[in-house]
């Protein structure tokens, strides 16, 4: 009996060894972290406590959003999870891959239907889809489709709301569950929740949509579009406000923020706070309750006071003289004051949690924004005011490169979705983020082109790098007679005997055969000749032939000393993102006409230098022919020596720089094209309008003129100074 006591009490031990050794650490953990919760719970002080912490608000106000009626936060969560059915798409499983492989990343347009309706705004981005160069009438090659309904506006208390949106896609023979499809959005929901809800099932389509919560956004999928209104430029845009010497050492207010406050509903407990950080001195935060039908029956004890105030200030004033500018979520999360805020050059303040920002897959929105926590509100003046001038002054000029570079148009807004979009059908020949976040900007930066940052002639200063040291020679051939001309021999000697020449290519554009290899002169580089196809726009093809970084375009006709060349070249590596070159021009506006003007008369400025002699990048060859719609080309085939003024006007708006004139042994004369030589003057009058034509429709298709005016001119070290010729490096240039 004892003995069977003794086996059960140290069987009973043994249980409690076992169990101490190999759980008692996480029961000793469990009690400890328990104790110290409970102790936490019991001995920190409620946050709106007055005794223990001052409170700045009103606890009611601080917690709801003014309308007890709301749902919670996890409601509100499960309402906007359960908008899509398809909420894990992803471009590998809801895109079909295959329809872009033989066309490419061609967009179609549903076809408009006479009696749908569609708002301004929507009929803006259609029209910047079918401007753009991946446009497509044939559905059969299209990779990307986007429908002629109007999707925008999805408030069903809104007057431009589309009913039966549903039984409408579903009868479209190409919708196939959404797949390939592009949905944009900028409205959704209705009062007062404002939920993510459309009103129809996208299925498998991707959404562009203003106001994306973070939580339903499906990332490498979706795409977080700004909210823009209907007056929003089509094409072009505004520049923004912030000029080359317009930035004052400190502005008069660091803080502002001018607009409506809501009394009920969802977005009102963040404008309601608003009024706290208001100092009337360098922070300036006014709100009014003056809106909407019923604002009377809900006003509070503040709204006459604040609406007083309210009328004391200009909106663009402040925006003027700003440097920082609350931008508050409004009923859903964007507002129209975040691009106003990058135009302005006002850094915008982010008081939106759970917004995903526009274009946050390319863009670094850390670079040009403040993104604040509305939970948080009382301390970003003391957050602010702790940014270095240094960063601040950063922060402004990168508000000004993405406004320019992708919102101050629906064109840049519409195109930097499409590119988003194929960047992600070849993830190893996309744009990096420095491409997308530094100047010209992604859309300028072809990565058909090459991924290479050294390849492009933007980012030489930034890499530490030069181009390569040698040119190619571009000679455009348009004489009728099929036996070489004294002038385009001449050239070829003088142009050979560079030190810096690699090749010359002769682009033969003339009816006729070229002439036999053993009629050309003999040079020191290797001469190629290739066909073209009479078309002003051809000199521009990115030919694979052309293997260096510059190219010295040519016409036949111009005359040229290889002393002229060399030291052109030599200029254009310290500027291989312009056209360096001899001949000039210069437009002007004429205020009679109201229309842009241009003339080849010598003045001390220049906007244009004539490709007829010129260097520049041959990148700008693939920027011509990829970038540019069709319709560009055509019209510069179209009109006299209207390619000349297209690259000038592409090259200035790629660089926002004018082209540079260099040193000119002989002046030059202005050649006529040979189809009006030996006519009347007449015929030279007409070749001048149409010049002039082509100026004022480039620039109505750029929505505003991008070539820019210098008056400089560069020479060499002692050109034309009394001193010996033995000390001046190109002395044949004066003779």
């Amino acid at each position: 009996m004892q003995t069977r006591k003794k086996h059960i009490f140290l069987t009973f031990l043994a249980s409690w060894l076992l169990l101490f050794f190999f759980g008692g650490d996480k029961l000793r953990r469990f009690a400890f972290f328990s104790g110290r919760k409970a102790e936490a719970r019991r001995n920190w002080p409620h946050w709106t406590d007055r005794s223990l912490l001052k409170s700045f608000a009103d606890p009611e106000e601080l917690q709801s959003d003014g309308d007890p009626s709301l749902p919670s936060p996890r409601a509100r969560r499960a309402a906007r999870l359960s908008v899509y059915k398809n909420s894990r798409c992803r471009m590998e499983t809801c895109f079909d891959f295959s329809r872009c492989e033989k066309h490419g990343f061609k967009v179609f347009t549903y076809p408009r239907e006479r009696n749908q309706p569609i708002s301004e705004s929507y009929g803006k981005i259609l029209t910047s889809i079918e401007r753009s160069r991946y446009y497509t009438p044939n559905p059969e090659e299209a990779c990307l489709f986007i429908l002629s309904i109007d999707t925008l506006d999805r408030d069903h208390l809104s007057g431009q709301y589309v009913r039966n949106v549903d039984e409408k896609i579903r009868s479209f023979p190409l919708w196939n569950g959404g797949r390939n499809h592009l949905i944009f959005n900028l409205y959704s929901g209705t009062w007062p929740n404002y939920t993510e809800d459309l009103g129809f099932d996208i299925g498998q389509a991707i959404l562009a949509k203003a106001s994306f919560y973070t939580e339903s956004f499906r990332p490498g999928f979706d795409i977080s579009i700004p909210l823009f209104s209907k007056d929003h430029p089509q094409h072009g845009g505004e520049r923004g406000w912030l000029y080359q010497d317009s930035i004052h050492p400190k502005k008069k207010y660091l803080l502002v923020f001018k607009g409506k406050r809501y009394l009920t509903g969802i977005g009102s407990g963040t404008r309601n706070a608003l009024h706290h950080i208001h100092n009337g001195k360098d922070i300036i935060s006014l709100t009014t309750c003056k809106h909407g039908k019923d604002w009377e029956k809900h006003k509070d004890t503040r709204c006459d006071k604040d609406n007083v105030d309210y009328e004391k200030f200009d909106y663009q004033e402040l925006l003027h003289n700003s440097t920082f500018c609350i931008v508050p979520r409004g009923r859903r999360l964007g507002s129209f004051r975040f691009l106003e805020a990058l135009q302005a050059a006002c850094i915008p303040v982010l008081l939106s949690d759970g917004w995903e920002l526009p274009f946050a897959e390319a863009i670094d929105w850390g670079k040009a924004a403040v993104v604040g926590n509305e939970r948080l509100l009382l301390q970003i003046p003391s957050a602010v005011r702790c940014i270095h001038p240094e960063r601040v002054l950063a922060f402004q000029q990168q508000t000004q490169f993405l406004w320019d570079a992708y919102f101050s148009s629906v064109d840049k807004i519409v195109h930097t979705t499409l590119e988003i979009i194929k960047d992600r059908l070849l993830p190893h020949r996309s744009r990096s983020r420095f491409l997308w976040n530094t100047l010209p900007g992604g859309l300028l930066a072809l990565p058909d082109f090459s991924t290479h940052l050294g390849d492009f002639p933007f980012y030489y200063l930034q890499r530490g790098s030069s181009p390569s040291e040698k040119f190619t020679a571009f000679i455009r051939a348009v004489s009728p007679s099929s036996s070489l001309s004294q002038p385009i021999l001449r050239l070829i000697q003088a142009v050979s005997g560079s030190q810096y020449c690699a090749q010359i290519l002769v682009l033969w554009s003339c009816e006729k055969p070229p002439p036999p290899s053993g009629k050309w002169p003999q040079t020191t580089v290797p001469l190629t000749i290739i066909q073209g196809r009479r078309k002003l726009s051809d000199r521009f093809f990115p030919y694979a032939a052309i293997q260096t970084d510059a190219v010295l375009s040519l016409d036949e006709h111009i005359s040229l000393s290889t002393s002229e060349v060399d030291f052109a070249f030599v200029v254009w590596r310290s500027f291989p993102e312009r056209i360096v070159g001899f001949p000039t021009q210069i437009h002007f506006w004429d205020a009679e006409q109201r229309r842009w003007g241009y003339t080849s008369k010598w003045t001390n400025e220049l906007s244009i230098v004539l490709t007829a002699a010129a260097f520049y990048h041959r990148y700008y060859h693939s920027l011509f022919t990829e970038y540019l719609p069709a319709g560009l080309r055509e019209l510069v085939d179209g009109l006299a020596a209207c390619e000349d003024i297209l690259m000038n006007v592409l090259v200035a708006a790629v660089t926002k720089l004018p082209p540079i004139k260099v040193t000119q042994r002989k002046q030059h004369k202005e050649t006529m094209p040979q189809q009006v030589k030996g006519t009347a003057g007449a015929a030279g009058s007409r070749c001048f309008s149409q010049q002039q034509d082509c100026l004022n429709q480039l620039a109505d298709w750029f929505g505003y003129m991008p070539l820019v005016s210098s008056q400089l001119r560069l020479d060499p070290v002692l050109f034309k100074d009394q001193v010996s010729v033995l000390r001046k490096k190109y002395p044949r240039l004066e003779k």
